[in-house]
Order: structure tokens, then sequence, then C-alpha cells
């Protein structure tokens, strides 16, 4: 009988604990341009030309169901059916997110903002945040100005190393990573919850790049969410030099000496359509998940 009252407390508490909790919702896991590709000719993206609803660009929310509130990751070409996605599966009902954090300048994270402008939703003072050059690069080049001017959406300027308060226990920071940085830096966002912290990094170039240890970021945090653009060198026909994200089996390897429960923090996102990692039955995703890993998938929740 002890036993059991102890199974049933543990499980009162992690339910109590988990309704109480804050947590991250995922809203997609593919590379900017999205599956299927265009162009694509395989065979996986062939089939998946019936089944996009699967296959959104990379973004994450943090879901409060209590308040019927959310922020949300990443402006990206599939906003609108990631917004209907939270309707349909949390609230029943269509809302804005409260505050939209934008990593950086590429196509699969903020140009979804066109749909908050005059040719569609026509939103009122939306809450964008963002970084200096980010913020910039909107209020000066068209289209996206237009939606400053029409007041359709608010940038607030943030700062690496500030923390914003979110919902009601959620402190969201940006850090800075290394990458492509033609129209804007690039951030990183760590997302501090009531009882656990996430680290979010959609893109990055390579970690040697970086002035983060990987393996300390590992022990530092409970979720991480880290580039998987490309599981090794060879599934592109493209000088990878020029597009110089971590390959996963290099992610891998550095981890590779870390406890089960080290790696089980771990959840690859924002992969590229080559990377069959995206198919939950392929033998990639097997192998990847064998070695201890997570792989990011539509409707995901982690509680913070």
């Amino acid at each position: 009988m002890t036993r059991f009252l102890r199974l049933i407390s543990f499980l009162f508490f992690s339910f109590f604990l988990n309704a109480q909790s804050e947590y991250i919702y995922i809203l997609g896991n593919t590379q900017d341009a999205g599956l299927p590709h265009i162009g694509c000719e395989h065979k996986f993206c062939q089939d998946n030309f019936n089944s996009y609803e699967e296959y959104f660009v990379t973004s994450i929310a943090v879901v409060n169901s209590d308040l019927n509130k959310y922020i949300l990751f990443e402006a990206t070409p599939d906003i609108p059916y990631q917004i209907n996605y939270l309707k349909d599966n949390i609230f029943g009902e269509f809302l804005l997110p409260e505050t939209l954090y934008i990593t950086h300048a590429h196509i699969g994270h903020y140009t979804g903002l066109m749909y908050f402008g005059r040719e569609a939703l026509g939103t009122k003072s939306l809450l964008v945040r963002a970084l200096p050059k980010m913020s910039e690069f909107l209020k000066t080049n068209g289209p996206w100005s237009q939606l400053v001017t029409l007041n359709n959406i608010n940038i607030k300027e943030t700062n690496f190393g500030k923390g914003n308060k979110e919902l009601s226990s959620t402190i969201v920071s940006p850090i800075k990573v290394p990458h492509r940085d033609e129209y804007s830096e690039t951030a990183a966002y760590i997302i501090q919850g009531k009882n656990k912290k996430a680290l979010f990094i959609p893109d990055i170039d390579k970690w040697e790049k970086w002035d983060k240890d990987l393996v300390q970021l590992v022990e530092d945090f409970d979720f991480l969410l880290l580039d998987a653009t490309f599981f090794d060198s060879k599934e592109i026909n493209r000088d990878i030099s020029e597009i110089p994200h971590p390959l996963v089996i290099e992610t891998m390897t550095i981890l590779d000496s870390l406890s089960p429960e080290m790696k089980s923090k771990v959840y690859f996102i924002h992969m590229n359509h080559t990377n069959l990692m995206l198919d939950p039955s392929s033998d990639l995703t097997k192998f990847v998940k064998g070695k201890g890993f997570n792989i990011a998938r539509l409707g995901m929740r982690l509680y913070l």
C-alpha cells in the first residue's frame, strides 16, 4: 500500500507540475524553404507534396493554456498554418501571440511577417521583439517598413543578454551566435521557465566558431533545440563551406561521451529537406535516436 501511495503521489505531483508550467510547443522542424522543397525530386519530397501540413518550417511557441496565451519564436512562411495548428490543438480559437521573437533575417525566420500586413490580416500593434540590426532592417526596407508605418507590428528592440518577462513565469533572453549576418545579427534564445530552462538555436555556424562549450551547455540546460540542417556533408550537391552549419554527426560526436540522461536533453531541429531525420520511419531517425538523442516533431511539448 505504501508503494502504491507513493506512486499516486508521484503521478499527482507530476501532473500538477506540468499543469502549472508553461511549455514549449513544437510548431515546425524544417529548414527555411520547408518540405516539400521547391524543385526537390527525391522520393521523400515527392511523397510529401500531399502532406505539407506535417512539415512546417522551424518554429516554437511557449504556451500558457490557463491564460489562453502564447509567445511565438520565428515568423515563418508557414505561420498561417502554425497559428491554425495552435487553434486546432491547443486553444480552440484563433489567437495571435502576445509577443513574437525573431532570430535573424533569413527567409524562414521573418518573412511570415507579411501575413500581418494590409493585404492579409491587418493586425494592430502586434509586439515583435528584435535585436537592433534586425529592427533597423525591418524599419527601413519594404515591404516590412509598411508594417511599421501602418502599425501592423510594434517593434521593441531587445539586446543580447537582456531578459524579457513573458506570460506568467517565462523569461526570454537572446544570446549571440555566429552565422551569416548579411542583414541582421543572429540570436539564439534562452527560455527560462518556472522549473526548467531551454536553449533554442535553429541556426548557427560550426560549433568551433562560437565562444561557448557545447558540452557545458548540455549540462547547464534542461532542453536544447539544436541546428540539425544537415546530417553529414554528403547529402547535398553544393559547397558546404558556403553553408557551414554544424553537421549532426559532428554534434553527436562532440556529445558522445555524455550520459544517456544528458544526451536526452538534445532535440535536433531545423532540418533540410535532404536530411532524412525528418522522416520518423527512416533508418537515420532510428540511428540518431539509438544514440540517445531526440528529434523535434510537430506537436511535441517540453514543460518548463
